[in-house]
């Protein structure tokens, strides 16, 4: 039996058609642990079916699963969400369930390629690895040179403008952030996203609101 994995679970509601969400938190046995739309974690068979999600196949970290018509692949603590508005784009709410360890992460995209965010009200802006950024393509070399004061002394960094920034259905669009020298875990999801939200926290989730 696999440990269950703590829950990060990102939902986004769109406002022309409903965003399913899901995730993968465990395994028991042949069974998966799967959190759908907020549920509470359920323990799903090969074939058995859980608020519109089908569970196809299970290996070791990642679950097959059909939803919406859709197949997707689900890997542990990566959660997706399916479906919503036009070119999947047009939400504007983000709920995000807080983690065993305090944090709220959520997967999402830089410029349409793939990222893991972590919130992080602290930072100023947008923050990502050097690494990071050269795995999305993304030329910092252009940007603006700046000093940054890390924990491991000062390090350089680069002032740059992103085209997009997308978690789950909902995206904003030329958002500053800033690319460091310095090993990163997560891309931290800044004030530069975050001022684009009003943001409150409701009991054990973290609810950003899209400003307009």
């Amino acid at each position: 039996m696999k440990a269950l994995l703590a829950p990060v679970l990102l939902a986004a509601a769109c406002g022309f058609a409903h965003a399913q969400s899901m995730m993968l938190t465990g395994t028991i046995g042949s069974r998966a642990i799967l959190i759908v739309d907020g549920s509470a974690p359920k323990t799903v068979a090969v074939g058995e079916t859980f608020k519109g999600v089908k569970l196809l196949s299970l290996s070791t970290d990642q679950a097959l699963v059909e939803a919406g018509g859709k197949r997707v692949a689900l890997r542990m603590d990566q959660p997706v969400s399916i479906g919503g508005g036009a070119g999947g784009a047009g939400g504007s709410r983000i709920v995000l369930p807080v983690s065993s360890g305090g944090h709220f992460r959520a997967q999402g995209t830089i410029n349409g390629r793939s990222v893991d965010f972590m919130l992080d009200t602290g930072a100023t802006t947008v923050a990502l690895s050097s690494a990071d950024a050269q795995r999305i393509g993304l030329d910092y070399s252009k940007g603006q040179p700046v000093r940054m004061n890390t924990a491991n002394g000062v390090a350089q960094g680069w002032l740059v403008r992103l085209n997009s920034v997308r978690v789950g259905d909902v995206e904003v669009y030329d958002v500053e952030a800033v690319v460091s020298q310095q090993p990163m875990p997560f891309v931290l999801l800044g004030n530069s996203f975050i001022n684009r939200f009003s943001m409150r926290r409701d009991a054990d989730q973290m609810v950003l609101e899209k400003r307009f």
